[in-house]
């Protein structure tokens, strides 16, 4: 059997690319990512679309591709096929089980797109794999201004919709009986998560995106309830495992997103296991008190 080597090791220089113009995009760009996940986490867990986001992730990979195959931007590419996507899911799910199948359905049809244009595809096996795992350390200036836009707008739309949004998402019924254009709220999320989906599979692809969309929102969860906080704190969660994955990943010439994913995770085990006595006390408290009043 042939030895295998493992090519782990400490960097000195480690200081130095950090300063590089590369590693300076990593972080502007990888910062933008991680605003635009925590401000759209929250909602991706109160309306239970967690699927939606992990199968937007992979809609978007025969964009991806098809890109590769026309010579044209990957990420404009990925733009253009998460965001039909999007729509598709919004304009035929209003209900949760309508939208589920909706989305596998989408989801298929991408899936089988993609087999077709990677097949096709003779070159550009490096730009599929970085669709795939992602690579923050590729990031160009023109994506830059892309995600900024994409920033930027989604920080408008959220500011306008906020309200309406959330309370469409805690209780879709109500909101509806009240006149809220519930439908129509559903589209703007997904176009919004389109959007944050597109940023983040360039910092940790397709296959890892859950992790940096859902899980530091998930984790503020179990420490409050309150929307803004969670938000807040979400984004704080991404920030950290984005620009202290990009210190590792200098330090031992290691792949980004992997330091990334695994700083997201560590916390949210960690917050797991000591908020559990907490989040077990709760609906206790409030079974206590129902027997008092009674």
């Amino acid at each position: 059997m042939g030895a295998i080597h493992l090519s782990i090791a400490f960097q000195p220089e480690w200081f130095d690319v950090l300063q590089a113009p590369f590693m300076r995009n990593a972080f502007i760009g990888g910062s933008m990512v991680a605003l635009a996940a925590g401000l759209i986490g929250y909602f991706v867990i109160v309306r239970g679309n967690a699927f939606a986001a992990h199968a937007l992730a992979h809609i978007g990979f025969p964009g991806a591709t098809l890109a590769v195959l026309l010579g044209v931007s990957v990420t404009g590419g990925l733009l253009v096929f998460t965001l039909g996507g999007a729509l598709a899911i919004g304009v035929l799910g209003k209900k949760a089980s309508e939208r589920e199948i909706a989305t596998g359905t989408v989801l298929a049809f991408a899936t089988a797109l993609g087999v077709l244009f990677a097949s096709l595809a003779t070159t550009g096996s490096t730009t599929v794999t970085n669709v795939l795992f992602g690579n923050l350390l590729a990031i160009a200036p023109d994506q830059l201004v892309l995600f900024g836009g994409l920033t930027a707008a989604m920080m408008i739309a959220l500011g306008i919709v906020f309200r309406p949004l959330l309370f469409a998402s805690i209780d879709p019924q109500v909101a509806e009986a009240k006149g809220l254009p519930v439908r129509l709220l559903g589209i703007v999320f997904m176009v919004l998560l389109a959007f944050a989906i597109t940023m983040s599979v360039q910092v940790v692809g397709t296959l890892l995106l859950f992790g940096l969309v859902v899980t530091p929102s998930a984790t503020a969860l179990m420490i409050t309830q309150r929307p803004s906080r969670v938000i807040m704190l979400g984004t704080a969660l991404s920030l950290a495992s984005v620009w202290t994955g990009l210190v590792l990943a200098a330090m031992f010439n290691l792949p980004p997103s992997f330091f990334i994913i695994s700083i997201a995770t560590a916390a949210w085990l960690i917050t797991m296991f000591a908020t559990r006595r907490r989040r077990r006390a709760r609906p206790m408290a409030h079974h206590g008190h129902g027997d008092h009043q009674t």
